[in-house]
């Protein structure tokens, strides 16, 4: 079977490439276990430096596969590995880079703000419908976003659902540079993530911490897992999931 995650190391950096692409690489428990394994077992590996998401298709990823939502609905014993994901992200203390050659749903989003460069395709959508699923965000957006792009223009994504464009990523601060094709992404963000690479990992590191409160950051993840989690229980949720999987 093909893997759905595919991991790739040269040059100390640590490709980890979303391959659903039949499925716009929604993320499932098995893939979210597989990714977070092997950014555990880069944070000591003196041969990786920095880590770089990739993906196959027209698509980064349409955010968690709703399955296991619905499955940690209706069972309060079924593991979510998304919330455990989201707090492995909080603190990683290696430099993340992302090559988003396509459009972007929850965590397709949400991971971007644990990342140290994004590069974009310009026709990439970026969307956060946690609250059009009676859910709320992740992974400390509701911190990061609004610090980056301010309140007003994160209530829209969040709320009213309003998309953010390749271009406009850029122009909010969510991304380096936008290109018009997924192959200049791709080129550019392999080049950066080599270049970064090769910088004096001490410094690298001891910079990015002073820049970031993962205090503060994993502190909001804690805080939003606990509502997410309580939110999942709602007969509300569970009946816009089994309607979503009804019109399926």
């Amino acid at each position: 079977m093909e893997q759905l995650v595919n991991f790739h190391t040269q040059n100390g950096v640590l490709e980890i490439q979303f391959n659903r692409a039949d499925k716009k690489n929604a993320l499932t428990n098995a893939m979210y276990q597989a990714v977070q394994t092997a950014m555990e077992q880069a944070k000591s590996d003196d041969n990786i430096q920095v880590i770089l998401f990739t993906s196959t298709g027209d698509f980064f990823t349409a955010g968690n596969d709703l399955v296991d939502f619905l499955n940690k609905a209706e069972n309060d014993d079924a593991k979510l590995n998304a919330l455990d994901f989201v707090q492995f992200l909080g603190d990683y203390p290696k430099p993340i880079v992302a090559a988003v050659t396509g459009s972007g749903v929850g965590i397709g989003l949400t991971l971007l703000l644990h990342c140290d460069l994004v590069y974009i395709v310009e026709s990439a959508k970026l969307l956060a419908p946690f609250v059009d699923l009676s859910l709320v965000p992740e992974a400390g957006s509701t911190l990061l976003l609004t610090q980056k792009i301010g309140y007003q223009r994160a209530f829209e994504v969040f709320v009213m659902g309003e998309k953010i464009t390749g271009k406009q990523a850029v122009e909010l601060g969510l991304a380096n540079q936008a290109f018009a094709s997924s192959d200049e992404v791709l080129s550019t963000a392999r080049q950066k993530a080599e270049i970064l690479a090769k910088k004096s990992v001490p410094s690298v590191r001891q910079t990015k911490d002073l820049m970031r409160n993962a205090t503060e950051i994993l502190a909001r993840i804690q805080q939003e897992n606990i509502h997410f989690s309580n939110r999942l229980k709602t007969n509300e949720v569970k009946a816009i999931l089994r309607k979503f999987f009804h019109k399926q």
